[in-house]
């Protein structure tokens, strides 16, 4: 349940980025085919977050207290991209143009991302 969830919420974010973000893409034939594109690009981006952003803190963690706490928004950027490239591996249709898109994106990703967390339920 708890999966779930939090793959709304991805989801629910990605949608948010899409939509203000001029660079960031998801194209599709029709209605249903950018639903399923978009849910599975946020299984996508579930799985990256949950298996390659804890790695990427570790080896940034001297730069995150240098830079105190900036560097999150790059790890988030990369983490972003790393969804795109994998997305466009499997013919999903979602694309990021450039790094400072990403950026963006991942800036607004983590604020709705965080506020439908608290809005939806948990599950346990």
């Amino acid at each position: 349940m708890n999966f779930a969830v939090k793959t709304l919420a991805n989801a629910g974010a990605l949608l948010v980025a899409i939509w203000l973000v001029q660079d960031i893409t998801l194209t599709g034939d029709s209605t249903g085919r950018k639903a399923l594109s978009l849910i599975l690009v946020a299984l996508i981006f579930g799985l990256v977050n949950f298996f390659v952003k804890p790695v990427l803190q570790v080896l940034t963690l001297p730069l995150f207290i240098l830079t105190l706490g900036l560097i999150t928004l790059v790890v988030n950027a990369l983490m972003l991209m790393l969804t795109s490239w994998l997305a466009d591996q499997f013919d999903l249709n979602f694309h990021v143009e450039g790094f400072w898109t990403a950026v963006l994106g991942g800036l607004i990703i983590s604020i709705v991302s965080w506020a439908l967390n608290v809005v939806l339920p948990d599950g346990d």
